[in-house]
């Protein structure tokens, strides 16, 4: 895996001035794009984007110290469709614009090293997880797009939880028919700069069911047939938690035979009791990597 990921990068940077393809990252990295966009993520702290991004900007500034080119021909070059919104972008970038570049009028410049992955040690402790199939099911509840937070209670979903209401608790109970049977909170929709603790995702407070029903007075978000790494930890909460998920991202997933897909993240918080000694699983969905 940690070879794929710096072919990858190698081919990245061999294509910055010409057209990166999607399809070529898979075949090299042999996970689904989604996946590797995704591990990416993890592992860098940075969306695949703006990694690519921020390297074309580096090669455009090295380009415009360069006689004989011009800032139009760099911003063509990179990709841009206009002179305006590469100089914007690089402005945003840099600090200072392209033609202070050319003109020698900084005698500071900005450069973005090419990316590699090493192999450093961490884990030593153990994590318990199980790998389940689950036919298709949905997750009926109440929702609402909510800011990303990586640590502490996020009042946000705070607030979504309060306004649940008794009728609609009702609903949910009445319906759920697929273990744990009990409340369970699911994220999707993630902004691409997720990793960096910022933009928006949707977050839903329900129950499981299999049940064909119009739901009245309840969102429905529906949850196809999947293979699940159901992972389970046990500490204070929130704290335990999102250490765990810190955890699937920067070490089980990138040590594992599995890719994730694209499918909402379920968490399930047993008993809030003692917040000092919470039961707590996560789900997220995945699948053999190199299978379609």
């Amino acid at each position: 895996m940690l070879k794929g990921m710096n072919q990858a990068m190698q081919y990245i940077e061999e294509h910055l001035d010409k057209e990166i393809e999607e399809r070529e990252l898979e075949k090299i990295t042999g996970t689904s794009i989604y996946h590797f966009r995704r591990l990416f993520t993890f592992l860098s702290g940075m969306t695949l984007t703006a990694y690519i991004r921020n390297r074309r900007l580096s090669n455009a500034a090295f380009d415009l110290l360069r006689e004989g080119v011009s800032v139009t021909d760099t911003a063509f070059k990179y990709g841009y469709d206009s002179v305006d919104g590469f100089s914007r972008a690089f402005r945003e970038w840099a600090g200072f614009s392209p033609s202070e570049v050319k003109q020698q009028q900084r005698q500071r410049l900005r450069t973005f090293p090419k990316l590699t992955f090493q192999l450093t040690i961490q884990g030593g402790i153990n994590m318990d997880y199980k790998i389940v199939e689950k036919e298709a099911f949905k997750v009926i509840g109440v929702s609402k797009r909510v800011p990303v937070q990586f640590e502490g209670v996020n009042p946000e979903i705070e607030q979504l939880a309060k306004s649940i209401t008794d009728k609609q608790w009702e609903v949910m109970h009445r319906h759920a028919n697929i273990e744990p049977k009990k409340v369970i909170n699911a994220s999707y929709n993630f902004d691409s700069d997720r990793m960096q603790e910022a933009g928006l995702l949707d977050h839903m407070i329900g129950m499981l069911t299999t049940e064909e029903d119009l739901f009245e007075d309840v969102d429905v978000l529906e949850v196809p047939s999947q293979t699940w790494a159901i992972f389970s930890s046990q500490g204070e909460f929130p704290k335990k938690l999102q250490e765990t998920w810190a955890k699937i991202a920067s070490e089980w997933l990138p040590a594992s035979d599995y890719q994730l897909v694209e499918a909402p993240e379920i968490s399930y918080i047993e008993d809030y009791t003692d917040l000092d000694n919470v039961y707590s699983e996560i789900w997220i969905a995945v699948k053999k990597r190199g299978t379609v």
